[in-house]
């Protein structure tokens, strides 16, 4: 099937068809769709984005005497064209395999100013001459003002790929009480399992756009992981699905290799393998200090071996990071110098906030993928820090583990025990009990987990997310300035 469409006065033809199978000319795979939401990470609005399926659930909220009489929701349509626009949010979303003509009212985007027109076009030369032409001539977004572009009819609708979450949601809610804070505390781990694998892919999936260039626009902002190892990898022609998914469905016929590759002969030869790698990888981490990448006005205290900065959309005002000044995947393989200096950060930061009445949760995520190690310190209110025990196993519980629970020296003991081949989650209570998990291959576990049990327990829900949280520059440097100000007297290195 062929679908037309007229922009800015010249045709553009799309054809696509979902392979299940295999890859063939005409088709495209879950690589493709990985691939397709690393690109529009991009900054910017996508104008314009054509499909040969419709996306699931388009008619949802449409009106119903707008909607074409026969249409089935089980053919011609692919929830996975439903999860990509929700993604990428396009101005126009134009598809055919349903075999009608479709113009669905404009609907909003969640976390978006803009709205999204749909149009079905009928196939080409359709018997009951349905419309297969339609003709556009939009604006590009990149020279609309912000009123023009989040200008909306009025007859928007509300997004169809949210009406389902947002009534269970609803649903849900009303079942709560003011009282019922448990509930409210674990908010996070209530949704549908499609919401925590969304979560999951947004830690877990590699940028294209950073791999294939060194660089992405989006920074810090970005859904995607920017890998530095795995970047090399791109570099030395591992297949991107490979580091991607640790598969590709192309199989032999990949033009790329699917094994990690050593570095090349000459730097091992040459005895400078570990210290180029190591020098390359300083260049562009954004925690390397070395790196003209790190943005220094979010430092607190340096140290001999770890400093401490402020992180970009910080949960609460006195939210930190301890990071090694070395380049390294986690603080917990490292030897016991620097095991010594980051214990004295730690304290430092506990006496400060025992001073104003709080208790300071530490944890880290280790990821066998990770580049640069750190460890966040999140100040909590005194009397909400005896709970944080029973709503981080409970959070575990709802994501289908248990903690391994460490007590006296918790610390000293997972040191000894981790070997750093898996992937692990642990987090230090203010009592000093250590909660630790061994994060198997196969496993979906959020990169964000400690972050929104504590937003939870915080009741700040909304900040669970970081960009939420997102500052300016100059806010951020007000910040610090102010933390330097009142740490002073507890500083390790002053």
């Amino acid at each position: 099937m062929r679908e037309s469409v007229l922009v800015e006065g010249e045709w553009q033809v799309h054809a696509s068809w979902h392979s299940l199978d295999g890859q063939q000319f005409g088709t495209y795979s879950q690589d493709d769709v990985d691939a397709m939401r690393a690109l529009a990470e991009e900054a910017g609005v996508v104008d314009l984005f054509l499909s040969n399926e419709w996306p699931s659930g388009i008619t949802n909220r449409a009106a119903r005497t707008d909607v074409p009489p026969g249409i089935s929701e089980a053919s011609g349509s692919d929830s996975t064209i439903s999860e990509i626009v929700a993604e990428i949010k396009p101005r126009y979303h134009i598809a055919g395999t349903k075999g009608v003509f479709y113009a669905r009212e404009p609907y909003s985007n969640a976390d978006a100013v803009h709205v999204t027109r749909f149009i079905g076009l009928a196939p080409v030369g359709n018997k009951v001459k349905q419309k297969f032409i339609h003709a556009l001539s939009p604006t590009p977004a990149s020279t609309m003002s912000s009123s023009e572009i989040s200008m909306k009819p009025s007859n928007t609708t509300l997004s169809p790929f949210t009406a389902v979450e947002q009534s269970a949601g609803a649903k849900e809610a009303g079942k709560r009480t003011a009282d019922d804070t448990n509930d409210a505390q674990y908010w996070r781990y209530d949704v549908s399992q499609k919401r925590q694998k969304h979560a999951v892919g947004d830690g877990d999936k590699l940028c294209f756009k950073y791999l294939s260039s060194g660089s992405c626009p989006r920074g810090e902002k970005c859904n995607f992981r920017h890998d530095i190892d795995a970047r090399e990898q791109y570099r030395r022609g591992v297949c991107f699905d490979f580091l991607n998914k640790g598969k590709c469905e192309r199989g032999p016929d990949c033009n790329f290799k699917h094994s990690l590759q050593e570095e090349e002969e000459s730097g091992s030869r040459n005895g400078n393998r570990s210290r180029g790698a190591s020098v390359n990888r300083s260049k562009e981490c954004w925690f390397c200090l070395s790196s003209p990448n790190v943005e220094s006005h979010l430092i607190i205290s340096v140290g001999e071996r770890y400093y401490c900065a402020l992180p970009k959309g910080p949960l609460v005002e006195d939210h930190v990071l301890i990071i090694p000044i070395e380049h390294l995947p986690n603080t917990l393989s490292l030897p016991p110098e620097n095991e010594t200096e980051l214990n004295r950060f730690q304290n430092s930061l506990k006496m400060y906030h025992k001073n104003q009445q709080k208790e300071v949760v530490f944890f880290e995520w280790v990821s066998k993928r990770g580049t640069h190690a750190n460890v966040q310190a999140i100040p909590v209110p005194s009397s909400r820090a005896a709970a944080l025990q029973s709503i981080f196993s409970l959070a575990a519980v709802k994501l289908g583990f248990k903690f391994n629970s460490l007590s006296a020296d918790g610390r000293k003991m997972l040191r000894t025990e981790f070997d750093g081949k898996s992937s692990l989650f642990y987090v230090e209570l203010p009592e000093g009990t250590v909660l630790s998990h061994i994060v198997e291959d196969n496993e979906n576990f959020p990169a964000q987990f400690g972050r929104e049990v504590v937003a939870g327990l915080l009741n700040v829900a909304d900040k669970a997310d970081w960009r939420n949280c997102a500052l300016s520059k100059e806010e951020e440097i007000k910040l610090v300035e102010e933390f330097k100000r009142q740490f002073a007297a507890f500083d390790p290195n002053t």
